[in-house]
């Protein structure tokens, strides 16, 4: 027997309507994630914010070049940095997990003013070896009693 198709419009939302008889909750074209890949997503955000920043490291850091979208102000000119702190400034993140790491660059540079790229990445390092544990079927909550 075959199963009937659903027009292409039925989504998420429609569904979260139909069974819940609230209100959308979420914008046109949003969705929500949930269980193994909302974890995933999260680990690759941070992961990815890590790893932009890493190579800006030590005495043979790398340079980036910030460019501003087009909407934001395109009279303003490109900027050259190697400072960990301006890049995760410059870049428009949606990611909750990477936006805190963001928030945690930003509390370094405002306790101690250094050591904003270094935190970055050793907090990226740590959510890297987390995703393994993970990966290897070890609970989340083991990870972070072991963490602490």
């Amino acid at each position: 027997p075959s199963v009937p198709s659903r027009p292409a419009a039925f989504t998420f939302v429609t569904m979260h309507k139909l069974l819940s008889g609230g209100p959308n909750l979420f914008k046109e074209g949003g969705s929500e994630e949930r269980g193994e890949n909302a974890r995933l997503q999260a680990f690759i955000g941070a992961i990815a914010i890590g790893d932009l920043v890493k190579s800006t490291l030590g005495p043979k850091g790398m340079d980036k070049i910030l460019q501003p979208m087009g909407g934001e102000g395109s009279r303003s000119s490109a900027t050259v940095t190697n400072d960990g702190a301006t890049i995760l400034k410059s870049v428009w993140i949606d990611n909750p997990a990477a936006r805190i790491l963001v928030d945690i660059s930003k509390t370094q540079d405002s306790e101690c003013g250094d050591g904003t790229t270094s935190v970055v990445v050793l907090a990226a390092e740590l959510l890297r070896q987390a995703q393994m544990l993970v990966e290897q079927r070890m609970h989340p909550q083991v990870i972070i009693k072991g963490y602490r």
